[in-house]
């Protein structure tokens, strides 16, 4: 051994620093008693503490993202999988098979399997559907009677899920089934994601015997959908002829199990979150007459007195920027978790393997950060000249990364159709009874929003 071959002892990596714990925590449940209380108030003010705040969820340690650019790096990154309070919530539900909740290989199988249905040169294929749907639901509002908001937008959003993705032609009184259901459902499980009492929830109580059999119910709905279909021998062109035809990686069908939790991620997720925005769409069109008063002027300007056709939609520029900050203040998905996959860093903190991560884009898109009068319905934001201060990441409905939801031009479409279809034909006012107040569940919805329509 030579002098030269002795080397010093390298000094060890400096330790990051873990993220500041944020206050009003209580005993056993820590922060659980806040996010059943008041979440959107809870998550909004932890930016009050820093981009990266620790949480107690009962024993668990959680990590809360507060700003855009952190939010966006770990949609990004593969240090994180989907996982997390949330979707261990939503299993009874999504399943573990789906390409809501799977993650890797089948993750990326799934997607190729369904990802053609929701290509850009197919969608007009369902703009008829859409066209047909929508004019439906404007002719229905003109009853004379209150319009029940949460059962007339599930109705829409299901049957145009159906009808596009399914070819369903008897989804009316399943339509009212899954609205029903599905309230319970996410408002049972959002219960089980922030105070995550295991025995307590298979005692039998009545809510929870409530949940049970709503869960039950939905799940069967999905096997008669699947039955139905295999009874009648047609194999048309949609999406669930792809699913019941398509291989695994080793090039065998695909399982039952697998098939059922794809369906249920076409019908309850996409129908649940559609129907959300299309409740707080017809909200604002009531709330600020000024706003419906625009979109029915631009659509007369388009299609003169004609009906609206799918083919307006590109055209009703003011329209999609209505929708586009109906969705930025009102967010249906207002909650999202990822797992950390490995010991990682974000914004300077040390976030260990195995860690929960939990943001909100209810929060982040109403940051004064990133919006001058972020609280207002203000359409205009999104003009090019205006949109281009808006932070990346400050605004992004549908996800980013490969976990965006491959169904975002699809969506975008029917709610533009919808929005301009109504807007066009009624002004709304809310009667006795209704509650516009926000409902916090595993999504965010009216409470109860009933409005009257009135001849424009």
């Amino acid at each position: 051994m030579t002098v030269e071959s002795v080397k010093p002892a390298q000094p060890a990596a400096p330790q990051l620093p873990v993220p500041p714990l944020a206050g009003g925590g209580v005993p056993v449940l820590g922060h659980g008693w806040k996010l059943v209380r008041d979440p959107l108030g809870f998550l909004v003010r932890l930016r009050d503490h820093g981009d990266v705040v620790r949480l107690k969820l009962g024993p668990k340690t959680v990590y809360a993202l507060t700003s855009p650019a952190l939010t966006g790096a770990m949609a990004l990154s593969t240090d994180f999988k989907i996982d997390g309070p949330l979707w261990e919530s939503l299993e009874g539900l999504l399943g573990k098979e789906g390409v809501a909740t799977a993650n890797g290989p089948r993750h990326r199988r799934q997607r190729r399997t369904i990802q053609p249905a929701f290509r850009l040169d197919v969608i007009p294929e369902y703009g008829p559907i859409m066209e047909e749907e929508a004019r439906a639901l404007a002719e229905r509002m003109g009853s004379g009677e209150p319009v029940d908001c949460t059962s007339e937008s599930f109705r829409v959003a299901v049957r145009i899920a159906a009808r596009c993705l399914l070819r369903g032609e008897f989804m009316d009184e399943r339509a009212e089934r899954l609205s029903v259901a599905l309230a319970t459902v996410f408002r049972g499980m959002y219960r089980r994601m922030v105070i995550p009492a295991g025995p307590l929830y298979r005692l039998p109580l009545p809510a929870n015997r409530k949940f049970d059999r709503a869960l039950a119910d939905l799940h069967l709905l999905v096997d008669e959908i699947v039955a139905e279909r295999r009874a009648s021998g047609q194999k048309p062109d949609d999406l669930l002829t792809a699913l019941l035809e398509a291989k695994d990686e080793n090039g065998e069908p695909i399982g039952e199990q697998e098939i059922h939790d794809q369906v249920v991620a076409i019908l309850t997720p996409g129908s649940e979150t559609v129907a959300s925005t299309i409740m707080w769409l017809l909200q604002v069109l009531t709330e600020h007459p000024e706003h419906a008063a625009r979109v029915a002027e631009e659509v007369k300007s388009v299609v003169g007195d004609r009906p609206v056709a799918f083919d307006d939609v590109r055209k009703l520029s003011y329209t999609n920027n209505v929708v586009v900050e109906s969705m930025r203040l009102r967010p249906a998905v207002w909650i999202l978790t990822r797992r950390a996959v490995t010991e990682t860093e974000l914004g300077g903190y040390r976030i260990p393997a195995g860690a929960d991560i939990v943001y909100s884009p209810f929060a982040i898109q109403r940051d004064p950060r990133s919006y001058d009068g972020h609280l207002d319905f203000d359409p205009d934001r999104w003009l090019p000249e205006r949109a281009k201060d808006v932070p990346k990441h400050a605004m992004s409905p549908f996800s980013v990364g490969n976990r965006k939801c491959p169904s975002d031009h699809f969506s975008m479409a029917q709610l533009s159709l919808i929005t301009a279809t109504v807007a066009s034909r009624w002004r709304f006012e809310q009667v006795s009874g209704s509650n516009d107040a926000t409902r916090v569940g595993i999504t965010l919805r009216p409470y109860r929003l009933l409005l009257r329509a009135l001849p424009r």
